[in-house]
């Protein structure tokens, strides 16, 4: 049985395929396109899917897409009818702008599976916040655990909570829109001056550096959570839910001064807001993962949608509730969606009983010797061949060398894992600032993850669990901070990646080898790429990104270029 899982209809297309229930490749289209967070139909990650495949749209049994765009019609117009002004248009809009780009669904579909064709897949339409987490749920470690999705708004759903025992899914209850943590944080990221939907990254890596304190009675008054878990918004704050254009109301700007424009500079009262917003987003999640536990007395808890990726709260999450540990797919946001609705389809519609864990990210194309050679000489680059690619880099590092590092398959999902990375020494204190402003031409203030095999990871952070995706924050250990600056945050914590010989065998022996130089198993790892910039798909892509930044060298199979 094959499936092509397809996202779309909001933001991050991507595709995957799903045979006899194995993942076989998820691609996200921004990485071919070059248009990040793209909204397009992804033509190019579906064809990618099939390429890397080895099939033909032909051979494809069933498509699920990540978004049910007939689920309650009359129920959402009923409840538009009931608001007044600004929000019933705006929510009328909404309904119509999706629905019309549903067809683009139907124009890829007719033009590959014409009337008289006689086979054809099935098409499924998976509810968006099911995909979120049903799905991610079916690609779990567990057969039984609490569920918990919650972004911006997916089919007027914000918040869905629920349980799930082997095949058995329930929902104990949704919040809907525009009653919606996901478009309260973003409403702090439009006036921290990032982009909304987008940045909110961004605004939790800002957050430690203000007080939360100056205006936390206000904004922890702008959300409730009911007995039930149900998430109330006092919306006179924002503006989200009308045709304004801008996330927050007239009165927000009364209370907390002007938004900050363009590249204008950060100042305190920015910082304060991005800290306040992220601690109460903390705390409220926090309450409804109590009543959770409470209502499933679950062990574990697999968290979807874009707020999942907000990896302070994750840590906190670990650190304070009942569970004793989470499950965040390493694509938490609609990019993910596409394997979400395939696994729904397959084990929760379709009924079948074999289950696959998604622990292994490298998901993604891959290229051979010869494609990168050939890259590399229609680039008329000098380059080297080299048998002792780890040591090598391990010392080109520990000299203080920023390296583009491009390995094996492409990770799946918005972190680089090893695989299309830019790494570096974490012990050298300027590094971070070097690579912010040489390599990525980014904010200043941006904090930069750590990499560390899996069975040194108590050495260095205050972690039990481990986490392969770099979705958990942790504090690191204070003995530790000064060794290995680069990657400590502000607060002395760190978005930690634990690396397994077994998933990563090449990663985690530069590491090991990293170590054996400087006695610290520890890198710096950020995404191989520039602000505004997908991530590197192509050894064609590396090669512009390594020349248009401070990158020292390029390190791509066996293949070493340098400057």
């Amino acid at each position: 049985m094959n499936i092509l899982g397809i996202n779309y209809i909001f933001h991050d297309s991507s595709a995957c395929i799903v045979k006899d229930g194995e993942l076989i490749v998820a691609l996200e289209d921004e990485r071919f396109t070059r248009d990040k967070h793209s909204q397009k139909f992804p033509v190019s990650a579906i064809e990618e899917s099939l390429r890397f495949a080895n099939m033909t749209i032909e051979e494809i049994d069933h498509i699920a897409l990540s978004v049910n765009p007939g689920k309650n019609t009359a129920e959402k117009l009923a409840f538009a009818s009931k608001l007044n002004g600004g929000s019933k248009t705006f929510i009328e809009y909404e309904f119509h702008r999706l629905r019309e780009r549903h067809l683009g669904f139907w124009t890829w579909f007719h033009e590959h599976f014409p009337d008289d064709q006689a086979k054809k897949p099935e098409v499924h339409f998976i509810d968006h916040h099911l995909a979120h987490i049903a799905g991610s749920y079916f690609v779990s470690p567990w057969d039984k655990a609490a569920l918990l999705s919650i972004d911006g708004w997916g089919e007027w759903t914000t918040t869905w909570m629920g349980v799930a025992e082997k095949s058995d899914i329930q929902c104990l209850n949704e919040s809907v829109f525009p009653h919606s943590l996901g478009v309260f944080y973003s409403a702090a990221t439009e006036f921290c001056g990032f982009k909304p939907n987008y940045d909110e990254g961004k605004t939790m890596g800002l957050a430690p550096m203000g007080d939360p304190m100056k205006y936390y009675n206000l904004v922890k008054d702008m959300v409730k959570i009911s007995p039930e878990g149900q998430v109330k918004i006092d919306l006179s704050w924002f503006g989200f839910q009308t045709l304004s254009g801008k996330l927050c109301s007239d009165k927000f700007y009364e209370y907390f001064g002007p938004a900050r424009e363009g590249n204008s500079p950060i100042d305190d009262n920015h910082k304060d807001i991005a800290a306040a917003f992220q601690l109460v987003l903390e705390e409220k999640v926090l309450e409804i993962c109590e009543i959770l536990g409470q209502k499933t007395n679950a062990k574990h808890l697999v968290l979807g949608g874009g707020v999942a990726l907000n990896s302070v709260m994750n840590g906190r999450i670990i650190r304070e509730t009942q569970f004793e540990d989470i499950y965040v797919m390493p694509g938490a946001g609609d990019n993910g969606t596409c394997i979400g609705a395939a696994y729904q389809l397959y084990n929760g519609m379709l009924g079948e009983t074999k289950r696959y864990h998604h622990i292994d990210p490298y998901m993604g194309t891959e290229y051979s010797d010869d494609a990168i050679i050939a890259a590399l000489k229609d680039a008329k680059l000098k380059y080297r061949h080299t048998s002792d690619v780890f040591n090598e880099t391990a010392e080109m590092l520990s000299s203080g060398k920023i390296v583009g590092w491009f390995q094996g398959r492409m990770e799946f999902g918005p972190r680089a894992l090893g695989n299309r990375s830019i790494l570096a020494n974490p012990t050298l204190p300027g590094m971070k600032d070097k690579i912010n402003a040489e390599v990525k031409h980014r904010e200043a203030f941006r904090p930069f993850a750590p990499s560390i095999p899996v069975e040194d990871k108590n050495i260095y952070f205050d972690i039990e669990v481990d986490a392969p995706f770099m979705l958990k924050v942790c504090s690191v250990h204070e003995n530790k901070r000064d060794l290995i600056p680069a990657i400590v945050h502000v607060d002395g914590t760190a978005r930690l990646q634990t690396v397994c010989e077994k998933t990563n065998p090449r990663y985690h022996k530069l590491l090991k080898a990293f170590g054996g130089l400087t006695g610290h198993p520890v890198l710096l790892n950020s995404s191989f790429n520039v602000m505004g910039e997908p991530i590197v798909e192509s050894p064609l892509h590396a090669i512009r990104c390594f020349f248009s930044t401070g990158l020292d060298a390029l390190v791509i199979g066996d293949f070493v270029v340098e400057k």
